[in-house]
């Protein structure tokens, strides 16, 4: 199996409009939409602009539209793919969803949110066997890559790979919130598998960036009354939202989450959150999208499947010249879970035997990052 290459120039940008501003802005300076490719975007108030541009080979995606104006724009010569009822998402959504979407409705508990009732949808279509909702669990998850790499497109991404067990208010949660506001002030982009544990914690750190060290200390304080997302993920949520009501404007990173894995909640510290159903296509995506390197910090089976998951494009160059690899826990990684040995023995003599690196502590994973860089 060939791991995912990476993504690649962003060609069509200039043709994809996923905004009502988009789309008045194109109509303005083309006064045309032929070819455009428009996704997710409420057209009802625009009939009169669909009625009068020209829209040969266009694409509509999910776009509401009046009944005369989707003739039309059929007529012209446009593909039209009308909105899908009753469905707890978007399949061709043209952005990375934000915390506020994903928990829209926590007031009245996690099981009312569009993230508890997506999991809930995927679960119930996933056992039937419908190839409808096969497809539109797809055609969701491109459209969410594709969001995802205009995002990301000229970022220098780390990712930050961690088991989900982490506590608030641990050693080991504190640890990696330092080192996701030490990578953010240092000018990359985090991203995370988008969860609980460590992985919220990196994004928690990377939100606390902009504001002084003392922000980061009071928040893993106000945080560790909720340790776990366990037994309540309504009071784990609401406490993360507490402290963004308490500190907003914090940075932004990326989490690159599951519905695959239902006990995991999206953390509410990534800015930018791309959410999917496959869960290979999101592990593959989060380590082929991690341009600077990637940290992996003490986890279980899929941390360890992450590292090699990674491991796979370095040892084959298939990215180019391979990325950093940083293994933070000497104890965790060669006794515990010994992968290092492993991935050492996998490098030796290749160009990633001078790309991977093991420290004793998190503080030390931002220094060997930038050595490994070069």
């Amino acid at each position: 199996m060939h791991p995912t290459p990476a993504p690649p120039p962003r060609a069509a940008r200039g043709r994809e409009i996923a905004s009502l501003a988009a789309f008045d802005r194109v109509a303005a300076e083309r006064g045309s939409l032929a070819g455009c490719r428009v996704q997710a975007v409420d057209l009802t108030d625009r009939t009169s602009a669909l009625l009068r541009l020209d829209t040969a080979d266009a694409v509509f995606l999910g776009c509401p539209m009046a009944p005369e104006a989707a003739a039309r724009v059929r007529a012209a010569g446009a593909l039209v793919f009308p909105p899908v009822p009753g469905l707890p998402f978007d399949p061709y959504r043209g952005r990375p969803y934000t915390p506020e979407e994903l928990f829209a409705s926590l007031e009245e508990g996690y099981e009312a949110t569009p993230d508890a009732r997506a999991h809930a949808w995927s679960r119930r279509t996933t056992g039937d066997g419908d190839v409808f909702a096969s497809m539109l669990r797809a055609i969701h998850d491109d459209a969410v890559s594709d969001a995802l790499d205009e995002i990301l497109d000229g970022c220098r991404v780390v990712g930050v790979m961690g088991g989900h067990a982490t506590e608030r208010g641990s050693v080991e949660y504190a640890g990696a919130a330092r080192l996701g506001r030490s990578l953010a002030r240092a000018g990359f982009t985090v991203a995370t598998g988008g969860g609980p544990g460590a992985m919220e914690a990196a994004n928690l750190g990377a939100y606390a960036a902009p504001f002084a060290d003392s922000m980061l200390e009071e928040a893993l304080v106000l945080l560790a009354k909720a340790p776990s997302f366990r037994p309540s993920v309504t009071e784990w949520a609401r406490a993360a939202f507490a402290v963004r009501s308490r500190w907003p404007g914090g940075g932004t990173s990326v989490g690159i989450p599951t519905w695959f894995y239902g006990h995991e909640p999206p953390n509410p510290f990534a800015a930018h959150i791309a959410k999917y159903f496959a869960n290979a296509t999101r592990e593959d995506g989060l380590l082929a999208r991690s341009t600077a390197g990637v940290v992996f910090l003490p986890g279980a089976a899929g941390t360890v499947q992450e590292i090699f998951d990674n491991a796979t494009p370095n040892y084959y160059e298939s990215h180019g010249e391979p990325r950093p690899m940083v293994l933070v826990d000497r104890d965790h990684w060669t006794r515990e879970l010994p992968a290092w040995p492993l991935l050492r023995s996998l490098a030796a003599g290749r160009a990633l035997e001078s790309r991977i690196a093991l420290v004793d502590g998190i503080d030390e994973a931002p220094d060997a990052l930038v050595r490994l860089r070069g």
